[in-house]
Formats: structure tokens, C-alpha cells, sequence
């Protein structure tokens, strides 16, 4: 996972009752450790994906690593899920002594 701060500081100056707009200063810091990466691609995919950074008007590093963190991102819920759901009891099909039903009973044949 990224290790990143976010700090947003808002400074509201000045606000009068009659005032048709807010003066604000705001100040943003975000540090991050980046790694650099170097991916290779078929030129159909390279093509792709400066046409669609283009569309995003982002690059295309930005649009590889956003996609990226969205895959890890679904990866960790999926088995955050996973182990919630391996963490409950199984369910009884039936009580000690008594037999599995039949296929016909269970889908109505």
C-alpha cells in the first residue's frame, strides 16, 4: 500500500456578510513515495492507452497506475470478503442421523 500524507489546511480571510465570493488560501501538501516502473507494451496497447490518457487528459503513467490501484484495490475486497465468508460456520445440510435429499426434492423435477 502507499504510505502517503494529506494535509489540507483552509484559511478563510476577510468574510463579510455582503460578500458575493469567499477569499480562501488554500494550502495542499502530499508526499508519497513514487517508484519508477518500466512496462513494455504491443504497440496496439501503447496506442490505446495514449488515446485514452488523452480522453482522461492525464498521462499515461497516471493512467496505468490509477488502473493498477484500482485492481489492487478490488483484489484486497475480494479477499477481504473471501476470509470474512471462510470465517463463518457451515451450514447444516441436515440433522445428524437423517438423510441428504434427493436431487428431485431440492430442484423440484
Amino acid at each position: 500500500m502507499i504510505n502517503s500524507q494529506f494535509l489540507c489546511v483552509l484559511y478563510i480571510a476577510d468574510v463579510k456578510s455582503n460578500a458575493k465570493y469567499i477569499d480562501t488560501n488554500l494550502v495542499i501538501r502530499y508526499s508519497s513515495v513514487m517508484k519508477n516502473v518500466t512496462i513494455t507494451l504491443d504497440e496496439n496497447v501503447a496506442r490505446w492507452a495514449r488515446i485514452r490518457a488523452a480522453e482522461l487528459n492525464t498521462s499515461v503513467s497516471r493512467l496505468v497506475g490509477d488502473m493498477l490501484r484500482e485492481k489492487m484495490l478490488d483484489d484486497e475486497k475480494y479477499d477481504q470478503a473471501s476470509r470474512q465468508y471462510l470465517s463463518q460456520r457451515p451450514l447444516k445440510l441436515r440433522k445428524p442421523g437423517a438423510r441428504y435429499p434427493k436431487r428431485e426434492e431440492l430442484y423440484g423435477r
